[in-house]
């Protein structure tokens, strides 16, 4: 691999080194043969350095990655209230199959193999790196931990509404107590109950003095509450469906714990490579990144913008999530940029602390976009019956992968 990296590396010298470009191909060939470990503690290549250029394609960078991120996670939130983009339009459904292709394409194209190339490196000793799968085995227990996660925080949400639900409607049928009977009557929905037979004659739940508790009918009627409507049953919509007051409930929880893990997953490797550019002194490497980041950074940002909007946070936390997500890879430039000069991205820490996020990165993304992103949706009823959105949806979906997979020919 380091002899394959340096007759790649060394090329540009064979064809602009002037008219002794076969001499300095062979003295730069041998040189680095001879030691090296030379690499090791050089860290990047002079092959391609020019710092002052560098330099101002950082700014480059850090601009263009903030629009794209900014514009691709404002569109769903900006978008909510226009019929063309709502979150349960077809338009949104397909262009979020594209980017859950791109975040898919992006755990195991890009992270895995950028984890993967790290921890195999020459530069880090033979034990233990060498003797075990570490890329692998890392990415399997991000997408566990991850799976763990969304279940405690689905749980959590799930409880805390209904806590809140549970003392709404206790609220209110307290104040109801106090309400006339003749408004009483008039406000409760009307259930058919049965006349049980106690020797006094009385419909089950009356007192004493005529009265009938209402406290519990109203939160009793929400936990059994059915919903007899059209096209939830089957594709023609003459089903009968019975749907439960929890549903709705779970799928509230659901959109929260996923916008959230999601964005966790995102902005993790987002920090990697924002310094991963800005430590980068070398033009060539810097300007395939800057278009494959903010291609990656906009469809990731729709993704997440998506999963805000459905989750309906206030505007207040969306905007949060929305600017933390758009500003973190353009920070971790901005942190590269200022210990370029003394970091060392072939040194043995940096490179085991790269391939470790790099792993972890990858198994949380592929986790989201293959069970809350994928699966959510294509496994769904709405896509089940409808043949055109599917071919549409799985076209995206392949396009994103394959579009982000092929960014990994240039970075």
């Amino acid at each position: 691999m380091i002899i394959v990296d340096i007759l790649w590396k060394s090329f540009p010298l064979y064809l602009f080194g002037g008219g002794s470009g076969t001499d300095s191909l062979s003295e730069s060939i041998l040189q680095m043969m001879a030691s090296p470990k030379i690499l090791c503690d050089a860290g990047e290549s002079d092959l391609c350095r020019d710092d002052s250029a560098a330099f101002v394609l950082k700014f480059v960078a850090i601009a263009s990655i903030f629009l794209s991120g900014a514009a691709g996670v404002a569109i769903p939130l900006v978008g909510k209230n226009r019929r063309f983009l709502q979150t349960e339009g077809n338009l949104f459904v397909s262009a979020k199959a594209f980017a859950a292709g791109v975040i898919l394409a992006t755990g195991f194209v890009h992270m895995l193999a950028g984890g993967t190339e790290a921890l195999t490196n020459a530069c880090l000793p033979e034990f233990p790196w060498s003797k075990f799968p570490f890329p692998g085995f890392f990415a399997m227990v991000a997408a566990l931990i991850t799976l763990l996660v969304d279940f405690m925080g689905t749980q959590y949400y799930e409880r805390r509404q209904e806590r809140s639900d549970d003392a709404t409607a206790a609220s209110e049928a307290s104040a109801a107590v106090g309400v006339e009977s003749g408004r009483e009557e008039a406000s409760v929905v009307p259930v058919v109950v049965e006349r049980v037979s106690d020797g006094n004659n009385k419909v089950f739940g009356e007192e004493e003095g005529g009265g009938m508790h209402i406290v519990g009918i109203r939160a009793h009627a929400a936990h059994h509450r059915h919903s007899h409507s059209n096209g939830l049953g089957t594709c023609d919509g003459h089903g009968h469906s019975h749907g439960h007051g929890h549903q709705d409930l779970g799928n509230g929880a659901r959109h929260v714990v996923v916008s959230q893990i999601l964005e966790l997953g995102i902005v993790s490797h987002s920090i990697i490579i924002g310094l991963s550019l800005g430590v980068s002194q070398s033009p060539c490497t810097i300007r395939p990144l800057i278009a494959a980041l903010s291609f990656h950074q906009f469809f990731e940002g729709f993704a997440l913008g998506g999963c805000i909007s459905q989750a309906q946070f206030k505007n207040k936390s969306a905007t949060v999530m929305a600017c933390f997500f758009a500003l973190t890879t353009p920070v971790g430039i901005g942190i590269g940029t200022a210990v370029a000069s003394s970091f060392n991205s072939h040194s043995p820490g940096a490179l085991v602390a790269e391939g470790i996020l790099d792993s972890l990165s990858a198994g949380i993304l592929v986790y989201m976009a293959l069970v809350d992103l994928i699966a959510a949706d294509f496994l769904s009823k709405r896509m089940s019956c409808n043949v055109r959105l599917q071919v549409v949806s799985y076209v995206m979906l392949f396009l994103g992968a394959g579009l982000m997979s092929a960014l990994a020919i240039w970075a």
